[in-house]
């Protein structure tokens, strides 16, 4: 009786520690929301790889860093951010991604990003801020 109850208690450890490492995995850096959330293009570009897709409502195209960072400070500075909330995170293989909902004085955005592990650093590739209809 009493060697099936440690059984029991090992496997759910493995598995609480199991799932507790997937989340670790899929964790989003916070310095990105940060970023969003104060509308802070120069924060927001120590995320970013050296060329970065961006989708920006009337922009697509890929850009490199410094141009990216540019068309970002725009953006937000024509917008008046006022929060940002990630809705969704998750992670495949070495790349991670988010769903969020950027909140300006203007309206609601999706916003949708892509990490990939560069050198051992998850660097977002590719962003895409659409228009949010549903609210």
């Amino acid at each position: 009786m009493k060697s099936k109850n440690i059984i029991t208690v090992l496997v759910l450890l493995f598995f609480g520690f199991s799932v507790v490492s997937a989340q670790e995995q899929t964790k989003i850096p916070d310095g990105i929301s940060i970023a969003f959330k104060a509308g802070n293009a120069t924060e927001l570009a120590k995320y970013m790889n050296s060329t970065v897709e961006l989708l920006l409502l009337d922009k697509e195209d890929f850009y490199k860093k410094n141009v990216a960072e540019s068309i970002l400070r725009d953006f937000f500075g024509a917008q008046k951010i006022k929060d940002f909330n990630i809705r969704h995170q998750g992670a495949r293989n070495e790349a991670q991604y988010a769903i969020g909902t950027l909140t300006t004085e203007k309206g609601y955005y999706r916003v949708y990003f892509l990490l990939k592990k560069i050198d051992g650093k998850q660097l977002i590739h590719q962003i895409r801020i659409e228009t949010e209809d549903e609210r």
